[in-house]
Parts: structure tokens; C-alpha cells; sequence
């Protein structure tokens, strides 16, 4: 060992390799990361593989897992084995050092460095590129399983005859082939060059011949290749150009051949084709020849053609042909457009008929008793009433609801009621104190079902519960309340093991509960336990006392989550709705099969075509990361996702889609035939949002079926803003029960409305039956209105309302200190020859937290009223009351008495306040009006202060609807008081 510093008696400073004690600690430290890097990498498959079995869909895991190997293997080993043996053969035809050039032998040190590692350069660069080209095959799995399944459509293109499952299940499988075969020809090439060139094949600076024979036999062969596979590419595009978007002023994303296509494109391709057959037959005889002239002039002849075939000749055909007389030469393929376009979005049996949009019923009477048999307007708007349900239903901190409600369907006694709909699910922002215990074991789920009459209102302005209180109580009778798997349930849960669960409170104290359930992962198993450590990265998961015997883990647990996770081939709809069916809580999900290979039919974007002004302030209503394009769509599945085990089930619901059948074959018994939905389940099913709204992009265009109409683009629509925002974003569809003119009694429906392009009068009122049960479920119905004359669109009524002294005056007034006016959904509803809005008007503040409807606005022709109750507004809209007399609302009650004498005197003062209010109003006295609404806002606000006393010093028990009942004006067709669990109709 060498000496550093010191001399015959100083220091001596040994130096030298690491002692072997190091050496053992390194390579065990070594060790230690490589079994950690693979246990993490073990733990993420190893909890995949535990959470599908746990929902019984292990077969989806298990396919798209061996599919995805199998491809890399397959495609990884063809790339290596191609890549490798190319750079083997040109090591075997390296001619003999003696003939090496000075080039060549400066080149010597490069070899001989290389010679003694070449075997294991070899394997790495095959293993290298192997890998990556394994990687990239995997990720068409889908691509493969949509190939090797595929079933016909029975349906052909207009232009090849060939059936459509061609272009959406053969072509792009044999595209990914062609690209694989061109990267491995590329690869080939290059590493073959380079070997020749290493080892004296290939010459750059030295005279003479620059190739051997031999390596110039194999270079050409692999250019050969090459161009061999050009002529295959020439060849698919033919077919590609049935399927190639296009810019072109008719529409946007246009799909399918056009003039220019069929007349200069497509024979194009077919000569380049032919030129690149000879082309490559040209360097597969440099075999025999050993030359490359005839090739590298074939070669130049086809770049040459493409140029000037495939590029300048359709430019001249545009220019020349097509420009001057575009409307002849192109109308017979925007008719073909017309037709795959209709078909692929299901928007071919739309019914388009004319309507008037002036009624002509001189009989007042007759017009205002309609509007009870033609719509029951629903004026609880549930994307505005969700703090309303969170004040007066949320009960304790630890429970919300979502951003917007839902709204379904109930039956009771015979009659189908709108209903508003909420879950209260887990928040756990709200809990007492967040730690590990708290939000993972002890707060785990939300409890019961929040329900309202769409078509009411109390005389307080809040909604008329028909499902009330915690636990809930009203009309849906019984049924397990706990919901472990929501909307909001985004973070897991252990459960069913020694640490007890809050199940709910009441006046008696808190209720705990243990999980019954069989879902989730049981972590009894200490790998699991150790693995969901890893992967969840939390460590107390391994060694926690509060984890024991029966304790299982919960995640993944939003109902488009799980639904997504078992059925990765499906676009999951951007809302879930949940519904009460038979004693169970069910989160209903709609789900699609799309292509974008369905020929002539033009695509759309999906995140883009499904925006509006609600998925702009709420993102859990989009379409998640929908931005490819699409250019068929289906509702083909109907799932559902038990709310207390999670359960998934996945239901055929269109038993004709070519799509769903073959991912059936790929994944089959995961799909359970249509005729296993039940009543109960299918009384809950509607027609998506999602569906909808692309249907009705489509159709602004593709409500024409004339080519030229088409062309010229007179009769193109828009989507109208939401006009009670200034957001800018499109208006969201509503569901509505309705009956249209061609309709004998009303239907579950989902409407919008349509304008002229650039202009805000109404162009056009389209519906679709929403109602799964009925024989009409799909069909879409559109009324359109002349371009003769104008009718007022949706924006317009907004602004006429806004624009009315005596309204404006209200609002104002309404507006009285610090409160806001939030406008609900605006209804249109077709009416005699006419179009009737509704529109309901909330108010938040004065000491509130939460929206009342404090009025509602009906417009019909040249009339518009802004009343107190629905009722009222129409009899003043149509000058007569209604001859039929509103039923009362079954049970409600008068609201009860609050417990705290200081709360019941400031609401017998907002009472006074209210009543005195009220009377202002009718002698048009606006001073007195403002003074009244002051007295009430402050004794509304005395009343909120004590409750809330009460509720910390009961041990904050929440807000009930029963608590703290607010006067206002009734928005209810009947003026009965609010109630504390309605019994009314659902």
C-alpha cells in the first residue's frame, strides 16, 4: 500500500479498497433496495390483483393482463429477433481484415475495444430495443382484442363496400402492424449500416467501391423492405381515406371522401402503389445485380410521383374541377356524410316537425287548464338547492351532499312524481379531528337518502322533503341507509375489525356500528397488510392495533371509479345518479362504446361536445379526459354500484351494438344480458346527459337531410348560453316530465333549445323520451320554429324579465342588503302553438346560508308575470285561473315549534315582519316593503344565532328542517305550511 504524509515517524494514511466489513454493507444495502424496488413494484400488482377479485371481475384483470404480456413478449421478441439478426448477418459478411482500407484500420481501436464485450452488446442493444418496442405494443391491448373479436356491424361503406367492423376493427390493428414493420425495417437498417460500416462493408472517404457485395445484398434487401411496406401503407390508405378527417367549410371534423378524394386522391394512391411494388422488386434483384442504380432511380421515380401524384394533381382538381361548381361536385358525398353521420350518432330517426310558436286558443281558461296536462313543472332547480338540503338536512358536520342534486322518479299511489334527489354522504372536513384513526376507522360512510318534490315548494321557500331526517324517514320505505361508496367517498376506509365505526347520531348520543359487508380487501394477511403499506404508503397500516381479525380495506369507492375500473373499455357518463331499488341504495352509471372508424361519419370531441355551464363549476359532472374524437357512440351499458357492498353490475342495454359484442367476446360473462334489469331498476333508468349532448351538437348541423341546404349552411343552429349566468358556457339540458304535441300524456324527458347561428331568437325545442320503460325510451323529437318570424330564444326572455320596471323594481328589493338573487333552471315548455318559460328566482342572505325560491317567473308570448307562486303566475300570464283544483299536499303538517323560547319569539317577529312585508307589497308601498324586509332579515338572523347556540350546546347536532323554518313566499301550487317529513307524493 502507498504511504500518504507523515515521515519515518509520523502518521502513515493507508489507502486502498473498501475492508470487507464495507464491502458486506454496500452489497447488502445493494440488496436491501433491489428487494425493495421489487416489492414495491410486487405490491401494486398484488393489490390490483386482490381489489379485482374482491368485485368478482378478476377475469378483466386477468385478460387485459395476459393480453398486454403476451403482446409485449410476442412484438418485443420480433423487434430483438429482427433487430439482432440483421446486426449478426452483417458481422458474418464482414469481408477479410486484408481487404480493409486506411479508413477501415483507423476504425481498428473501435473493434478490438469491442471484441471482447460484443455478445453482450449484442444482447443489450436487441434486449434494449426489444423492450421498448414491448412496451409500445402492449398499450394495444385494446387495438388486438378489438381485432381478434371483432364482429360486423352489417352495415358496408358506400365507397369500398366493405363492412364497417373493417375500418373500425381490422384497420387500425393492421395500421399499428404497418408502423411496427416500418420500425423494425428502420431499426434493421440502421444497425446493419453501422455494423458494415465498423467492420468494413461500407466505405465513406476511401476511392473506390464504397459497398462489398455482400453488404450491399443485405442493405438492399432491407431497403427493399422498406418500400415493400410503403406499398402496403399506399395500399391501407385507400381504405384510410374512408375514414380521414378533413378541413371543409360544411362542417367541422369532417370525415369520409370528397370529390377531390374519390376523383384524384384515391387513383393516386393506387398508382403509387404500383410504383412502389416495382420499386421494391428493384432492390430485392440488387441481389443478383449488385448494383443500386436501377433501385435508387426507382426510388426517386416514386418520391417523384408522390409529389406530383399525390400531392400537386388533387390540388389542381380542387382548384380547377371542384371550386367552380362545388355544391354539384360534392353533394353526392356530403349525402353519404348526411346518412353515416346520422346513423353512427343515433340521431337518425329524429323527428323534425314545424311549429307555429304563436298560440292561436282565444279561451284563456282552456290555455292556463293545458298547462297542468301538458308539463309538471319541476321549480326546484338541483343544481341550486344543494346548500339548502346541506342546511336543513345535513344534520351533522361530517355529512354533505354533492355540488348538484339529481333528479328522479317516485311512485306513490299510482302517481309518478319529479323527484329531487341527494345522498348525505361522508365529508371528512367535517369531522371533529382529523387523524389516521378518525379518517380511516371511526368516520367511514355517509347515511341516508334526501329527497324533495320537484314541483313544490313550502311557504317558506324550502323544498317539500318527501325522504327527511337522519335516520330517514318519508315515502321510500325501508331500505339499508349506510352508504360506504359515493360521489364524495374519495379516500379509504378500514373496516369490520376491532375499532368501531360512528354510524349516526341522534338526541340519544352517537351509534356505532361494525361493517357487515363483503367488500373490499380483507387485511388479515399480513402481505396484504404489508403490501397495501407500500402501496398506499402509509407504514401503520403493517403494524396498527386498531387492524385485526375481519378488518377489511375499502377504496376506489366512487360509483364511476369502480365502473370504470372493471370495465376499462367504456366512456363512463359524467353523472351518476343514485336511486332507492328494492331496499337498496343504487348509484346508476351510464356508460358508452364509441369508435372513431365509422366511415363517413364526422367526429367529435367528447370533453368538448359534453361542456356546459354546470361541468364548468363542477368537474365530477365531465366526461374524465374525454379528449379524443369519437365518431360513433352508443349507450350500450347501464351499470349500477351498490352503495353500502359496492357491488357492480354491468347490464346490455343495446343488444344491437357490434361494439358491446365484441368487447362481450373479449371479456365475456362480465356483461349480464338486458332481461336481467328488473322493474324496480328500470323505473329509475333515464336517457344520459352526456348522449344528449352530443346528439344535439350534432344535429345543429345534422338536423338537415338536403346536401345543398347543407352546403349553403342557412338552417346551422347553435347551443344557446346559459342565460341565467354570465358564465358563456352552453346551457345544460333539463329533465322534465312533458308531453309534446304529438303525445297523448306526459313523459319523463330531457329538453334544450336551440338558436340561429350568431343570432338569440329561438331556432328550434328538442326533447328526447327519457323514459327507460317506455316503448318510446330514445326517440328524439324536434320542433322547429319558421325563419319567417322571430321567437324570443332563451336569452331574450332572460333579458325581457331583467328589463320589466315592475320585475327589475322586485328584485331590486329582494336584493335588500346583503342578499343575492340566483336564477334557476329556465324551462321551455311547448304550449299550444307556443312556448311557455318558467323560471324560478332564489334568494341567499339576510342571515341565510342557504337559497329559498322566493319567486317564480312565466313568460308566454307577449305576457310575463312575476309572482309569488307558480300558480299565480300563470293565471296572471294567461288572465284565468285554472278550472281543476290542485289536490292538497298529503302530509304536510304545520311546521313545528322550536324547543328554545328565544328562537320561536324571533320567528313569531319574522312572521310579523313577513305578513307586514306582504302587505306593503300588494299597496305597491316600496318604502315599506324595504323596512319589513330589514325586521326580517334581522330576526331571521336572531333566530339562526340562537339555534345555533342550542345546537353547540346540544353537541352540535346540525341544522333540521324542522329547527328553524324560514317565512318567505310560497312557490308551492298549493300554499300548504312546510313540512317535517312530508308524506307527499315521491
Amino acid at each position: 500500500m502507498p504511504d500518504r504524509g507523515g515521515g519515518p515517524t509520523g502518521p502513515r494514511i493507508r489507502v486502498g479498497r473498501p475492508s470487507r466489513r464495507v464491502r458486506t454493507l454496500l452489497m447488502t444495502l445493494g440488496v436491501l433496495a433491489v428487494l425493495g424496488m421489487a416489492f414495491t413494484m410486487f405490491a401494486g400488482f398484488w393489490t390490483d390483483w386482490l381489489w379485482y377479485r374482491s368485485v368478482h371481475y378478476s377475469s378483466v384483470f386477468t385478460t387485459t393482463l395476459w393480453t398486454k404480456i403476451g403482446l409485449f413478449f410476442v412484438f418485443g421478441l420480433l423487434m430483438a429477433l429482427s433487430v439482432g439478426f440483421n446486426i449478426w448477418l452483417a458481422h458474418r459478411l464482414r469481408p477479410p481484415l486484408s481487404a480493409m482500407s486506411m479508413e477501415q484500420q483507423s476504425l481498428d481501436r473501435y473493434r478490438m475495444g469491442i471484441a471482447p464485450y460484443k455478445r453482450w452488446l449484442l444482447l443489450a442493444i436487441t434486449s434494449l430495443v426489444g423492450l421498448i418496442a414491448g412496451a409500445s405494443a402492449s398499450s394495444q391491448w385494446r387495438t388486438w382484442l378489438m381485432w381478434v373479436n371483432g364482429v360486423p356491424f352489417h352495415q358496408k361503406d358506400p365507397q369500398f363496400h366493405l363492412d364497417v367492423s373493417f375500418y373500425a376493427f381490422d384497420l387500425p390493428w393492421y395500421r399499428f402492424l404497418l408502423g411496427f414493420g416500418f420500425a423494425a425495417a428502420i431499426l434493421s437498417l440502421i444497425a446493419a449500416a453501422l455494423t458494415h460500416y465498423l467492420y468494413g462493408g461500407l466505405r465513406v472517404t476511401s476511392p473506390g467501391a464504397r459497398a462489398t457485395a455482400a453488404a450491399t445484398g443485405h442493405l438492399s434487401v432491407l431497403l427493399g423492405i422498406f418500400v415493400a411496406l410503403k406499398a402496403v401503407a399506399y395500399w391501407l390508405d385507400r381504405y384510410g381515406l374512408a375514414v380521414k378527417s378533413s378541413d371543409f367549410k360544411a362542417t367541422d371534423n369532417w370525415t369520409g371522401l370528397r370529390y377531390v378524394d374519390a376523383n384524384a386522391y384515391l387513383p393516386a394512391k393506387t398508382i403509387l402503389f404500383c410504383i412502389a411494388v416495382i420499386c421494391a422488386l428493384l432492390f430485392f434483384a440488387t441481389l443478383w445485380r449488385r448494383t443500386w442504380q436501377l433501385p435508387v432511380i426507382g426510388f426517386g421515380l416514386m418520391v417523384l410521383s408522390a409529389i406530383l401524384i399525390g400531392g400537386l394533381y388533387p390540388a389542381i382538381v380542387q382548384k380547377f374541377q371542384v371550386q367552380p361548381n362545388e355544391q354539384a361536385k360534392e353533394a353526392p358525398y356530403v349525402e353519404k356524410n348526411l346518412k353515416a353521420t346520422r346513423e353512427a350518432y343515433g340521431i337518425d330517426g329524429t323527428k323534425v316537425s314545424d311549429y307555429s310558436g304563436t298560440s292561436k286558443t282565444k279561451d284563456k281558461t282552456t290555455l292556463r287548464d293545458d298547462v297542468d296536462s301538458t308539463a309538471s313543472i319541476r321549480i326546484l332547480d338541483p343544481n341550486i338547492v344543494s346548500p339548502t338540503f346541506q342546511q336543513l338536512q345535513q344534520i351533522r358536520n361530517y355529512y354533505a351532499f354533492p355540488t348538484n342534486l339529481d333528479v328522479d322518479r317516485y311512485t306513490k299511489d299510482g302517481k309518478v312524481q319529479d323527484t329531487v334527489i341527494g345522498l348525505r354522504e361522508l365529508n371528512l372536513n367535517g369531522i371533529p379531528k382529523n387523524n389516521w384513526i378518525n379518517d380511516h376507522f371511526r368516520y367511514t360512510h355517509g347515511y341516508g337518502v334526501v329527497a324533495a318534490k320537484g314541483t313544490a315548494a313550502d311557504a317558506n321557500g324550502q323544498p317539500v322533503f318527501t325522504e327527511s331526517d337522519l335516520p330517514s324517514t318519508g315515502d321510500l320505505g325501508t331500505y339499508e341507509q349506510q352508504i360506504y361508496y359515493g360521489e364524495k367517498t374519495t379516500t379509504y376506509s378500514i373496516v369490520g375489525g376491532p375499532q368501531k365505526e360512528i354510524d349516526y347520531s341522534d338526541d340519544s348520543g352517537e351509534k356505532t356500528t361494525s361493517y357487515k359487508g363483503k367488500s373490499g380487501v380483507n387485511l388479515a394477511n399480513p402481505i396484504n397488510r404489508a403490501a397495501y403499506a407500500v402501496a398506499f404508503s402509509e407504514p401503520q397500516i403493517l403494524y396498527s392495533g386498531a387492524i385485526g381479525e375481519g378488518s377489511r380495506i375499502l377504496y376506489n369507492r366512487t360509483p364511476k371509479e369502480r365502473v370504470e375500473a372493471v370495465a376499462p373499455w367504456l366512456t363512463i357518463d359524467g353523472d351518476a345518479y343514485p336511486a332507492v331499488v328494492d331496499g337498496r341504495i343504487q348509484w346508476i352509471v351510464d356508460a358508452y362504446t364509441t369508435t372513431n372508424g365509422y366511415p363517413y361519419a364526422s367526429r367529435t370531441t367528447l370533453g368538448d361536445t359534453t361542456a356546459d355551464s354546470l361541468t364548468a363549476t363542477n368537474n365530477s359532472r365531465a366526461v374524465v379526459a374525454q379528449q379524443n374524437q369519437v365518431n360513433y357512440i352508443r349507450n350500450s351499458v347501464k351499470a349500477t354500484v351498490d352503495a353500502y357492498t359496492g357491488q357492480v353490475k354491468l347490464y346490455q342495454w343495446d343488444t344491437e351494438d357490434p361494439v358491446l359484442k365484441t368487447w362481450m367476446k373479449a371479456f365475456p360473462g362480465t356483461v349480464q344480458p338486458k332481461s336481467a334489469i328488473s322493474k324496480s331498476l328500470l323505473a329509475h333508468l333515464r336517457y344520459p346527459q352526456d348522449l344528449f349532448k352530443v346528439q344535439r351538437e350534432l344535429l345543429t348541423r345534422y338536423h338537415v337531410t338536403n346536401p345543398t341546404t347543407f352546403l349553403t349552411g342557412s338552417e346551422v343552429w347553435q347551443v344557446p348560453d346559459d342565460p341565467t349566468n354570465k358564465s358563456g358556457n352552453a346551457v345544460p339540458p333539463y329533465y322534465l316530465s312533458m308531453k309534446m304535441p304529438d303525445q297523448t300524456s306526459q313523459a319523463f324527458s330531457l329538453t334544450t333549445t336551440f338558436t340561429p347561428n350568431g343570432r338569440d331568437n329561438l331556432s328550434a325545442f328538442m326533447t328526447v323520451d327519457a323514459q327507460a320503460d317506455s316503448s318510446d325510451y330514445g326517440k328524439i323529437r324536434i320542433l322547429k320554429l319558421p325563419t319567417s318570424t322571430t321567437v324570443d330564444g332563451p336569452k331574450q326572455v332572460q333579458s325581457q324579465f331583467n328589463s320589466e320596471q315592475d320585475i327589475a323594481e322586485s328584485i331590486k328589493l329582494l336584493k335588500g342588503g346583503d342578499s343575492d338573487i340566483e336564477y334557476g333552471n329556465l324551462l321551455t315548455v311547448p304550449l299550444d302553438g307556443g312556448l311557455l318559460y318558467v323560471e324560478p328566482v332564489y334568494v341567499r342572505g339576510g342571515g341565510l346560508k342557504y337559497p329559498l325560491l322566493r319567486k317564480v317567473l312565466v313568460s308566454y308570448g307577449d305576457k310575463t308575470a312575476f309572482e309569488d307562486t307558480l300558480d299565480e303566475a300563470l293565471n296572471k300570464v294567461f288572465g284565468a285561473e285554472s278550472s281543476t283544483t290542485p289536490p292538497p299536499d298529503e302530509g304536510t303538517t304545520t311546521p313545528p315549534t322550536s324547543g328554545n323560547p328565544t328562537v320561536q319569539e324571533a320567528l313569531n317577529d319574522a312572521q310579523k315582519a313577513f305578513d307586514k312585508g306582504q302587505a306593503a307589497l300588494k299597496k305597491g308601498d316600496w318604502q315599506a316593503y324595504g323596512e319589513a324586509q330589514k325586521d326580517l332579515e334581522d330576526a331571521l338572523k336572531r333566530a339562526e344565532d340562537a339555534q345555533s347556540k342550542a345546537d353547540k350546546s346540544s353537541g352540535g347536532s346540525g341544522n333540521k328542517s324542522s329547527s328553524s323554518p324560514s317565512p318567505s313566499t310560497s312557490a308551492s301550487p298549493s300554499s300548504s305550511p312546510s313540512p317535517s317529513k312530508s308524506s307527499g307524493s315521491g
